[in-house]
């Protein structure tokens, strides 16, 4: 693999400077935060619009890395190892990845579409894999990145791969094609995800078409507009359920609890059990029971295999465990890809010191087991991981590889010994391959709570936040509100990604919020906007930061910091231009000015405002007014100071609508959490927070009987009731009772029926073909807070924030 990267690097057209080794290169990353980055390490510095790599060289130089593909070399760093100076360092990635690509003549089958990429290649690598050594996209790794880094994980032992691209505009579609070159195309269905990015869904089916332009052959729902933009050269190999041209005509119908396919494809005529009725899923297994057949899978052997597919779950999960340990929950894959993506996740997402790793033999790696079980010792020890419990009969045997690790050679075996293993204040990660079932010892390791629970997009997050610094100038700084428990999502889970992500500042309301971070780890700085004096000693304890707001204030923080006897502290001091909740008046800015000069306890960090109506276009005036004067009263104090401090008045309403006043940083809050008052910006928002309960109880109620308190829902006919353990003392406003509000039951709108219990609520479900264990959403994707925050006449703040922390709380990564 080594030669294959050198020789795919010479390829690019860049300039070399250093002469420093290269020959054990076997790993390629544009990730400085990974502690997998070493002397195997080829890293390419991307630039993005709020990051840039280069900024991390050094730090990467110390740890080990030496080759790194670069726009230019960090003054600081010549000399030190070896460059290779490109003018785009993104192309340069993909460029190398389609000759390293191209070094291997195995057949790849290349997937695109709005939906089910993911899941049907995973359906296919479990379908394949006893027939092939396969290489596949980890994940959901499709994007412009992506799709290069799942690419240079081929090695020579791999006889198919199977990756999916993914595109959201114009223009992006031929960059993939180039690097996944595939000989067998996949369509998958094509939905609405990513719509705003084209002109229309002709313009997005021909942008994804690319990805197929040198196949052999494409495998696709049979489709007009799909067919008009084919090249001309290419084997089509359809199905459909109506249209008889269609290379393989299907039907279909439900027998006891599964979906029975019959497969007509020429002379073949069979039939396929699957244990799915939902239509996403039919549409998926049929896209693989095409490949099987194009691959020429005996007919028996499509029938065995495909009756054995199963829900594909494509989601980091971070989980609370018992005795305050944390549980990363990946218990249904276990590749050598994948774990490296697992392991930096655990490193992110970490809550204790503690690291432990609970893992299956590993299968599909393309190496031989004496090579494999030598790189995940590696990466394990890289990782600083403190305990592994390894379980399965090879990675059994290769226990001389492995320090401080238990091995198992079932999971049976383990769980007959799990309560002798003292799981206590640890993080862990839980990765298995599917055959192992280690969701039973997900099970026995979390915490146990009911069945409501507030399901968090870490992805979705990243997202946002990317979102909102884009928006930002060059070197403007960001802080994020974690207050109020991260707005009722989560503070420390939340906190430690943004602090993956490298943002400034955290804001906090209240010192115990700001501790609390501290506690669980958090080094990023973290200002504390409502602090009590009562709280000022435990502020400097913990190296929080404090908003002064008040002479008063100022004067007793001083008077502690002098009795502490520090020097340099750093505060923040609040100026009221309009809000005329906290901050100082211009008729108080002499005094402060008089109180902070020659005061060497304390240091100004950064002074700000808070705008009363950033989010109202009616009331902008009176916004840009509370600018101007924020300009006059902080210029007028930076003046007297010593030190330049930075200057902040932007929410996130106002990032947007007032980008000229930027300053030298800005608070993002409820952006972060998919919520906007701009209908346009809240369709390039992605949803963070899915709440979600089940159905208890179904029971039909005849016309003129009444449910819950108070009577105040009566049946008009026979009505079909369900119970769903949730209500006001999990957040829910007994506003939306009696009609007001509703859930989704399959995807179906359920009405809120009388009065919304304290633990329970009742809605109506006449008409939706539900069962006792259903999933309710109460919000979520298609049910989004803003909606149910108009129906109640709040704003959605009110609505995040008022979920009660007795939810459980499931963090996951896509």
């Amino acid at each position: 693999m080594s030669q294959k990267i050198l020789a795919s690097l010479q390829t690019i057209q860049s300039v070399r400077h250093g002469d420093f080794d290269n020959d054990d290169l076997d790993a390629v990353s544009i990730d400085s935060r990974s502690l997998q980055n070493g002397v195997q390490t080829l890293f390419f510095a991307l630039v993005g619009v709020q990051h840039d790599a280069h900024d991390y060289i050094d730090d990467l130089i110390v740890s080990g890395v030496q080759n790194f593909v670069v726009t230019f070399i960090p003054k600081e760093c010549e000399g030190k190892a070896n460059f290779y100076v490109v003018s785009n360092t993104m192309t340069a990635l993909q460029e190398f990845a389609a000759y390293y690509r191209a070094l291997f003549q195995i057949p790849v089958i290349g997937l695109t579409g709005s939906n089910g990429k993911t899941i049907v290649k995973e359906w296919l690598n479990f379908l394949l894999a006893p027939d092939y050594n396969i290489i596949r996209s980890p994940k959901s790794y499709n994007s412009q990145v992506g799709v290069p880094l799942s690419v240079v994980g081929i090695n020579e032992k791999h006889n198919l791969g199977i990756f999916e691209a993914g595109i959201s505009t114009r223009g992006e579609m031929q960059n993939l094609e180039k690097i996944i070159k595939p000989t067998i195309g996949v369509l998958t269905n094509i939905g609405t995800a990513h719509d705003e990015g084209f002109t229309n869904t002709t313009e997005k089916i021909k942008e994804k078409l690319l990805l197929f332009q040198n196949a052999e052959v494409l495998i696709y729902y049979k489709n007009q507009t799909v067919e008009a933009y084919l090249p001309s050269d290419i084997q089509k190999f359809s199905w459909s359920f109506l249209n008889p041209l269609a290379t393989v005509l299907v039907t279909k119908e439900v027998k006891d609890s599964n979906t029975i396919l019959h497969i007509h494809c020429g002379e073949v005529v069979f039939d396929v059990k699957i244990p799915f009725f939902d239509e996403a899923s039919i549409e998926n297994a049929i896209s693989c029971i095409l490949v099987l057949l194009f691959l020429h899978v005996e007919v028996s052997t499509i029938q065995e295999r495909i009756s054995q597919l199963y829900p594909v779950e494509m989601r980091l999960k971070l989980k609370n465990g018992i005795n305050n340990c944390n549980i990363i929950d990946d218990s249904y894959s276990s590749d050598f890809q994948s774990l490296k993506i697992a392991l930096d996740f655990l490193e992110n997402q970490k809550q204790s010191k503690k690291k432990t790793l609970i893992l299956s033999d590993i299968f599909q790696s393309g190496l031989s087991l004496e090579e494999l079980y030598d790189k995940v010792s590696h990466l394990i020890k890289v990782n600083n991981i403190d305990r592994v419990i390894a379980i399965g009969e090879t990675i059994s045997k290769f226990q001389d590889k492995f320090t401080n690790a238990l091995f198992f050679k079932t999971t049976a075996e383990f769980i007959a010994d799990i309560a002798q293993l003292d799981f206590f204040n640890e993080t862990i990660l839980i990765k298995g391959a599917r055959a192992f079932q280690f969701e039973e010892i997900v099970y026995l390791l979390e915490e146990k709570t009911h069945e409501t629970v507030l399901e968090i997009n870490l992805n979705a997050i990243s997202h946002n936040l990317n979102f909102f610094k884009a928006k930002l100038k060059p070197n403007v700084k960001i802080m994020v509100m974690v207050k109020a428990f991260g707005y009722g999502n989560g503070g420390l889970e939340i906190a430690k990604l943004l602090e993956f992500n490298k943002v400034n500042y955290l804001g906090v309301a209240f010192a115990d919020e700001g501790i609390a971070l501290k506690k669980g780890g958090i080094k990023v700085p973290i200002m504390v906007l409502n602090p009590e004096s009562t709280s000022f000693s435990a502020i400097i304890k913990h190296k929080l930061e404090p908003e002064i707001y008040s002479l008063k204030g100022l004067y007793a923080f001083l008077k502690i910091a002098s009795q502490k006897g520090l020097e340099n502290f750093p505060i923040h001091i609040k100026m009221d231009t309009g809000m005329h909740r906290l901050g100082f008046e211009a008729a108080t800015i002499d005094e402060l000015i008089l109180a902070l000069q020659g005061n060497k306890t304390v240091q100004v960090k950064s002074i700000l405002s808070h705008l009363a109506t950033s989010d109202d276009p009616s009331q902008h005036d009176f916004a840009r007014s509370q600018i101007a004067l924020f300009e006059q009263l902080s210029s007028k104090l930076m003046a007297q100071l010593p030190n330049v401090p930075l200057r902040h008045i932007l929410n996130t309403s106002g990032i947007s609508n007032f980008m000229d006043s930027q300053y030298d940083m800005v608070r993002l809050g409820i952006g972060l959490y998919g919520v906007s008052n701009d209908s346009d910006e809240q369709h390039k928002l992605e949803n963070v927070g899915t709440l979600k309960s089940i159905i208890s109880q179904l029971r039909t109620i005849k016309a003129g009987e009444s449910v819950g308190y108070g009577r105040r829902f009566v049946a008009s006919k026979d009505t079909v009731i369900a119970t769903i353990p949730i209500g006001y003392a999990d957040g829910i406003s007994r506003g939306l009772g009696n009609g007001v509000g509703h859930v989704l039951v399959r995807n179906t709108k359920a009405a809120i029926v009388g009065s919304v219990c304290m633990d329970m609520l009742m809605v109506d479900v006449t008409g939706i073909d539900c069962k006792e264990g259903d999933v309710v959403v109460l919000f979520g994707e298609q049910l989004r807070v803003n909606e149910i925050a108009e129906k109640l006449n709040t704003i959605p703040y009110e609505i995040l924030t008022n979920v009660s922390q007795r939810v459980k709380r499931v963090f996951y990564r896509e």
